[in-house]
């Protein structure tokens, strides 16, 4: 199941992509079967060895170009282990409302980023978020370790993305299926998987995400402005103009 749209982010096979808080490695996969050099970068390590696993089942089975690239790395996003300008594209999916200093995060993103390059960040979209947190205290942070630390805007995020230094520009929502599946567990108990209603609708999420039939991908279309589940804001690292600095810095110093 993607959140990220690969034509709206401009990847390319050869291209350096960054899946950061990769999970179990969704947003990988397709940019490995897309061409794209790919790392997937998270904290949590038991994620990363299935990640590690499937890159090389991928391989194996053929579903990978023979000369593509995929790696993992154990990283925080506050304090990323690579260097400036590194990558030419970064997704960043699901991970922003984990991470309390998230104006830290961006910001290393950003530095990573090459100019010119561009970014998907996606979070929980406003409106289903909000009724998760009314409807239970163990949705969310403190109650739920590691869980999400706050409830984003659009205009939040993109304020914050431009605080660190990107363009931001196009944005879209997805997965209106899966807020009312949410709601549900929020109603019932986020733990409770056991709940009969819980349990059915998730084999409907299954079926869908599976088969793809017009009898959900029609309605989800539809609903998916006001309720995706998942807000998606791309934006691009501007190009410095090297010749503009260089009069500006002349021009100071003979002040």
């Amino acid at each position: 199941m993607l959140t990220v749209d690969y034509d709206r982010l401009g990847l390319r096979a050869g291209e350096l992509l960054l899946d950061l808080g990769c999970g179990f490695g969704r947003h990988a996969f397709e940019g490995l079967r897309r061409g794209a050099r790919v790392v997937a970068c998270d904290m949590a390590v038991p994620e990363l060895e299935q990640v590690r696993a499937l890159f090389e089942a991928m391989t194996l089975a053929g579903e990978a170009p023979p000369d593509g690239m995929a790696v993992t790395v154990n990283g925080d996003a506050t304090r990323l282990p690579f260097p400036d300008d590194t990558f030419d594209r970064v997704i960043a999916s699901e991970v922003m409302e984990h991470i309390p200093d998230d104006v830290g995060a961006l910001r290393e993103l950003v530095r990573v980023l090459r100019p010119g390059g561009a970014i998907a960040v996606t979070i929980p979209s406003e409106l289903p978020e909000r009724i998760c947190w009314l409807l239970s205290d163990e949705y969310h942070a403190p109650k739920a370790v590691g869980g999400h630390v706050r409830i984003y805007s659009e205009g939040e995020l993109r304020a914050k993305m431009a605080s660190a230094g990107l363009t931001p520009g196009a944005s879209h929502k997805a997965h209106a299926l899966h807020s009312p599946y949410w709601w549900l567990k929020c109603a019932v108990g986020p733990r409770n998987d056991d709940f009969p209603l819980v349990k059915l609708y998730n084999r409907l999420l299954v079926w869908d995400i599976a088969e793809r039939p017009l009898l959900t991908r029609v309605p989800e279309q539809i609903l998916n402005p006001v309720l995706g589940k998942s807000l998606v804001v791309y934006a691009t690292k501007p190009v410095r103009d090297h010749r503009s600095t260089t009069t500006r810095e002349l021009s100071h110093a003979g002040a």
